[in-house]
């Protein structure tokens, strides 16, 4: 009985035992070549059961090759990158990330070697190595889509970016200035400069989409600026006119009635000749360039006298004037297409507006109560 059984040959595949006293599989794949298991197995009967699994994936369609898997992650990132329809600018983050925290970490590994437990080591040594959270959430977020699509590809059976939550960039809750600090800086920056400042709070825009407005991009009859383009800036310093961060950054965008005069005065000194005229300029006639454009900003705090313990960037004014429009009671919706943002993960930022209004609401209920208990008691 024991003979019969040790020569009963196997439905699918096979194992034989090493010189070295471990297993190894081997069986044919549905591309008709034989394949040896990924590595020997301690018994015969681990061997065994991998058959079991790889004959289960193959009648569910979910065989993958393992040689396919076999390219190195920094050569399939790099064709993945060049395949990708990305702005100059995305493009360049993403090669910087990568070249900065993958390339010498992982860029050497076969897609079908990096587990979940070498991404958990990658993501730990990034961290332990001082790399701040959002820029290792980052590439964590371009290395999930990157396997996403080795998946896709059917390089690889599963992605091995599982860590919960490790995409979400989680920055420190930024400053917001008070309506008399923004008009401070208004007021001390260069006068080129100070319908920008206006705009970035009032507008809530990003710094690229204010250097992007041309003339017809505010309607003084209605009041209303159009936001059609962003300008980035490359890191060899040449500044590209594109479409803003996402679809829902072309966008209508109401103006208070209180800042005509500023829009008509900037039009008639400082604004490019013609329709397509840009609406900002520096000094010697270029396109504002975000470092000089630093140095003219941290003058201003200076003179306003903004403290200097608050740190207050020009992004500032959007997240003011976003929480500014929050407290107006702005729905979220609302806030979302004020701001260019087609996620609420964004625009929910601001609902810590609503928050303040809510605990001064609950302060004035108190108060009622206080005051009807008090009536009570005499």
């Amino acid at each position: 009985m024991s003979g019969n059984a040790k020569g009963r040959k196997r439905r699918f595949g096979s194992v034989r035992q090493l010189p070295s006293g471990s297993w190894q599989a081997r069986y044919t794949g549905p591309d008709g070549l034989p394949r040896l298991g990924r590595s020997p197995f301690d018994t015969k009967r681990a061997a065994e059961q991998w058959l079991v699994e790889v004959e289960a994936d193959i009648l569910k369609s979910e065989w993958v090759d393992p040689d396919a898997g076999k390219v190195e992650l920094d050569d399939y990132i790099t064709r993945w990158i060049k395949e990708r329809d990305l702005k100059p600018r995305t493009r360049e983050e993403y090669e910087r990330n990568i070249r900065l925290h993958v390339r010498t970490q992982l860029g050497n590994v076969a897609l079908n070697q990096v587990t979940p437990q070498r991404i958990r080591s990658w993501r730990t040594e990034r961290l332990d190595a001082g790399i701040g959270r959002p820029t290792v959430a980052k590439t964590y977020r371009i290395l999930h889509a990157v396997f996403g699509t080795a998946v896709d590809d059917e390089l690889i059976r599963r992605n091995p970016c599982r860590i919960k939550g490790a995409s979400q960039e989680k920055a420190d809750e930024r400053e917001t200035a008070t309506l008399d600090q923004v008009f401070a800086i208004a007021e001390h920056i260069q006068p080129r400069y100070r319908l920008l400042v206006l705009l970035a709070a009032f507008a809530q825009l990003r710094f690229g989409e204010l250097v992007a407005l041309r003339r017809n991009s505010i309607n003084l009859t209605t009041m209303e600026l159009r936001v059609r383009l962003a300008t980035a800036e490359m890191e060899d310093g040449t500044q590209v006119d594109g479409d803003p961060k996402s679809e829902a950054g072309k966008r209508p965008v109401s103006l208070p009635t209180g800042l005509r005069g500023d829009v008509e005065r900037h039009l008639d000194r400082y604004a490019q000749p013609g329709p397509d005229g840009r609406l900002f300029l520096g000094p010697l006639g270029g396109i504002p360039r975000r470092r000089n454009f630093n140095r003219v900003w941290k003058a201003a705090l200076d003179r306003a006298k903004i403290p200097t313990e608050m740190d207050l960037h020009l992004h500032d004014l959007r997240h003011t004037g976003s929480t500014w429009s929050a407290q107006s009671g702005a729905t979220l919706r609302e806030l979302m297409a004020r701001i260019g943002h087609s996620s609420t993960r964004a625009a929910m930022i601001y609902q810590h507006a609503s928050r303040d209004r809510d605990q001064a609401i609950a302060a004035a209920l108190d108060a009622l109560i206080v005051e009807a208990r008090t009536q009570a008691e005499q």
